[in-house]
């Protein structure tokens, strides 16, 4: 195998198995705690308190990567999380199990910054290094779900420490990222002239509904389905299929991204969501409810993904683009946190029904502002060609 190989298939390692790890450890964290006897409020507890542990670990990783090896430094990381991942198995009171799950996940979301650049800084084009990553979630669901139910809900995060040691071998492999780039310090008026320009604080409130609304339905939609006497490892085949619903999303981004304008996939999107939220509310088909999944909750979260830089870029001056873009991405935490907290209250004196039309209004209401918002077409850019 020539070196170029070798390359690549340690790119395909640390994704495939980075994103493996995330669905181990997160994917069923809601039938996990449920089984073990933890009301919706506590789930909602737990995985709020991961946000704001977050939020404090990104800026000193930031510093860390900043002044240290990357490598390194990421290593550390995942490596930490893998140790805390394995002593969430023996946690049993619910302040412990927050603090626990909360740092291992911002030690591991702490490394996504770096992953992403890796990636992108690769000599491979980048959507064929992501598209592992979607493969590796969607492997990690449908495992997942087998291990919790014919071996044991511990076993999980035994894997995912495994699973992470395969990704640790596969940054090593990884080509280093040069440090010959002087970035720009964001000027002391950035926040101030984001915040003066009215369609970017328009769209930061859609994205912050958006990410609130989507963050509490990847929470609570697998126990949802196990609430309607699905089993856990059908519910993980279910999730494997709603991922794998990413990859032509991915590979065919050229083809709609750019020629869309920002309001149409805006719209669309969030059109996603009603459809779906109108289903699991409304519909109590269970072949239907899993199909609309299937078919919409994934796409959704992509196009969304990709949606946000293409609008950002469009919005905001280059100079400040970082700045926009870390601004939304603390709103997302900070509107995920309410999203989290009303949603499990709802769900401790009603029912999944009664859940699901909360998200289902939320996204009307979403819809709704999306639809009379003024926003510049987006196309000039041309950023997935």
């Amino acid at each position: 195998m020539n070196k170029e190989k070798r390359n690549y298939w340690a790119y395909v390692l640390m994704y495939l198995f980075y994103f493996f790890s995330l669905a181990l450890f997160s994917g069923l964290i809601s039938i996990y705690l449920m089984d073990k006897g933890y009301t919706a409020s506590q789930v909602s507890f737990v995985v709020s308190s991961s946000f704001v542990v977050s939020m404090l670990f990104q800026p000193l990783i930031g510093y860390l990567n900043d002044r240290y090896a990357l490598k390194k430094v990421n290593s550390l990381c995942l490596f930490l999380s893998a140790l805390l991942g394995i002593s969430f198995i023996w946690m049993k009171n619910i302040y412990l199990i927050a603090l626990v799950y909360s740092l291992a996940l911002a030690l591991f979301n702490g490394t996504n910054p770096v992953i992403e650049r890796m990636a992108t800084f690769s000599p491979f084009t980048y959507g064929h290094i992501r598209i592992w990553g979607t493969i590796g979630y969607a492997l990690g669901s449908q495992i997942g779900g087998i291990i919790y139910r014919y071996i044991s809900p511990e076993s999980m995060y035994i894997c995912f420490a495994i699973s992470l040691l395969f990704c640790l071998l596969g940054i090593y492999g990884t080509r280093d990222i040069k440090r010959n780039e002087k970035s720009k310090p964001t000027s002391k008026g950035a926040f101030k002239s984001i915040f003066l320009n009215k369609p970017f604080v328009t769209y930061l409130l859609i994205a912050s509904m958006f990410y609130g609304i989507t963050n509490i339905n990847s929470t609570y939609l697998p126990s949802m389905f196990q609430n309607e006497g699905i089993a856990v490892n059908i519910v993980s085949t279910i999730i494997f299929f709603i991922t794998l619903s990413e990859l032509p999303i991915i590979f065919f981004s050229h083809k709609y991204m750019d020629q869309l304008t920002n309001k149409q996939l805006l719209i669309g999107v969030m059109s996603l969501l009603v459809i779906q939220f109108f289903t699991y509310s409304i519909i109590h088909v269970e072949m239907v409810q899993i199909m609309v999944a299937i078919l919409t909750k994934a796409v959704a979260t992509m196009t969304f993904i990709m949606l946000n830089m293409k609008i950002i870029a469009s919005l905001v001056d280059a100079s400040h683009q970082m700045t926009a873009l870390a601004i939304v991405s603390t709103f997302k935490s900070f509107t995920s946190i309410l999203f989290q907290s009303v949603g499990g209250m709802i769900l401790d004196h009603t029912n999944y029904q009664i859940l699901f039309m909360f998200l289902l209004i939320s996204s009307v209401i979403t819809l709704l502002i999306c639809c009379i918002m003024k926003l510049p077409k987006g196309n000039t850019n041309r950023l997935f060609q």
